[in-house]
């Protein structure tokens, strides 16, 4: 399937090629690079080879995310990994929101990953499970989930609406993710905002109490909605994933 619209501006893949040590960033769903762009740029000055990949069917138009399938985006991380496989000895893969479904899923499947990040990760949105199971027809678009933000001032990149049949593949997602959970022992930093309108912020224990790793946080962001990567709480992310980085990197 190829996409039949031009790549939105301030939507594209952002790479970096620096030392022996990679990140892969992860945006979420409906949304595009824009919103993990401030991390992958402090990353890169930091020294770190950096890829933040544009998922499959977003950053174009929402007509082409619903031909897409979770599959597809599984595809899209997958291939960053590998770009920055033939790069770097050392991975840390960080996600937003849907990212760090992805991010954890990839987790689950290469157990060589030195460290994840997650942010406002997603594993259970009661709203979308009760939403598809209300039988009747449901609307082929339903409104935009995306630029929950504290501030006023900033706005993310993302479709203005969110189609249903990608709503399926997300649910679907998570639930493949969250029942593999145990899998992952690599150390995770996981941070969630205490109000959050589109993931609900008792994902994070559940991450947390899903995941075998032995060295594991959760950090509380007071000041930023679910788009912490772009919000008040923004220099604290970097701040603390980047000593996470150091800290693991070996």
């Amino acid at each position: 399937m190829s996409e039949q619209y031009p790549v939105l501006p301030g939507a594209e893949p952002f790479y970096a090629e620096n030392g022996p040590v990679g990140v892969l960033l992860v945006h979420g769903f409906t949304g595009t690079p824009h919103s993990m762009r401030p991390l992958a740029e402090a990353y890169a000055k930091a020294g770190y080879t950096v890829c933040l990949p544009r998922l499959k069917g977003h950053g174009t138009h929402y007509e082409d995310m619903e031909r897409t399938t979770f599959d597809d985006w599984i595809a899209s991380v997958e291939e960053g990994y590998e770009w920055l496989k033939q790069r770097c000895n050392t991975i840390f893969v960080t996600g937003l929101s849907m990212g760090g479904t992805l991010t954890l899923h990839l987790a689950e499947h290469h157990p060589d990953i030195r460290g994840i990040v997650l942010v406002n990760a997603a594993i259970d949105i009661p709203a979308i499970r009760a939403g598809l199971a209300g039988g009747g027809e449901l609307p082929r678009y339903l409104d935009s989930i995306g630029s929950d933000l504290k501030n006023p001032d900033v706005k993310e990149l993302a479709y203005e609406k969110t189609p249903t049949a990608s709503l399926l593949q997300l649910a679907a997602l998570m639930e493949q993710t969250k029942a593999k959970l145990d899998r992952i022992v690599c150390p995770a930093l996981i941070f969630v905002s205490d109000e959050d309108h589109v993931v609900p912020p008792a994902n994070a224990q559940l991450i947390w109490d899903g995941i075998r790793s032995a060295e594991k946080e959760i950090i509380r962001l007071s000041n930023s909605y679910h788009v912490a990567t772009l919000d008040y709480d923004q220099p604290v992310i970097i701040e603390r994933s980047l000593q996470f980085f150091a800290k693991h990197a070996g």
